[in-house]
């Protein structure tokens, strides 16, 4: 079973923030580069993140450079995402994604596969 659960989703008003979770089940990740893919409802997703095996090359996207920050703890099996200062237009449902194979770099344009159902953030006043 190849399986990444997302966590720590919620309700926040503008502003607010959220530190959300990727666990992998059946496989282990520090064999991964790993991202964070996010899709409001109805619209296209885009590549929010990524991070390298050992967490030392990141890479963001415009609309959230600044905001967000991804990390990892390969120990634990778990990468993180903490967004802050968050907008209405990041209620969208956010899933971890593994590449297909390690690296020293991480770039958002790789292919990753997505192995979970994603947890939804919801901003709203």
């Amino acid at each position: 079973q190849l399986q990444l659960v997302e966590s720590g989703g919620g309700l926040v008003q503008p502003g607010g923030s959220l530190r959300l979770s990727c666990a992998a089940s059946g496989f282990t990740l520090d064999y991964h580069v790993i991202g964070w893919f996010r899709q409001a409802s109805g619209k296209e997703g885009e590549r929010v993140s990524c991070i390298s095996v050992s967490g030392g090359s990141t890479n963001y996207a415009g609309s959230v450079k600044g905001r967000f920050t991804i990390s990892r703890d390969n120990a634990k099996n778990t990468v993180y995402l903490q967004v802050n200062s968050l907008k209405p237009e990041d209620k969208t449902v956010d899933y971890c994604e593994a590449a297909d194979f390690g690296g020293s770099y991480c770039c958002l344009m790789y292919e990753y596969a997505k192995w979970g159902q994603g947890t939804q953030v919801t901003v709203t006043s």
